[in-house]
């Protein structure tokens, strides 16, 4: 059960991590001293940045969920 939840755990974090690099910049942060700043609004469409939030917000329940889950099982096994 341990191997199983640190696996979700790693895949979780790796989604995360590529889908928070995925998400359009907002402007006034890391991403405008980068260039991100001089994008134009062709980069996608309102449906899919909702539809990204959604996945991300996904994503982060189930990456939470499992670090309780480990939390959990370490603290039993001890």
């Amino acid at each position: 059960m341990i191997l199983a939840s640190s696996i979700v755990l790693i895949v979780t974090s790796l989604l995360m991590v590529v889908l928070v690099l995925m998400h359009k910049g907002k402007g006034g942060g890391l991403s405008d001293m980068f260039g991100g700043g001089v994008s134009s609004s062709l980069g996608g469409s309102s449906v899919v940045e909702r539809n990204l939030d959604r996945l991300t917000i996904a994503i982060g329940v189930l990456w939470f969920a499992s670090i309780v889950v480990l939390g959990l099982l370490f603290k039993g096994d001890a």
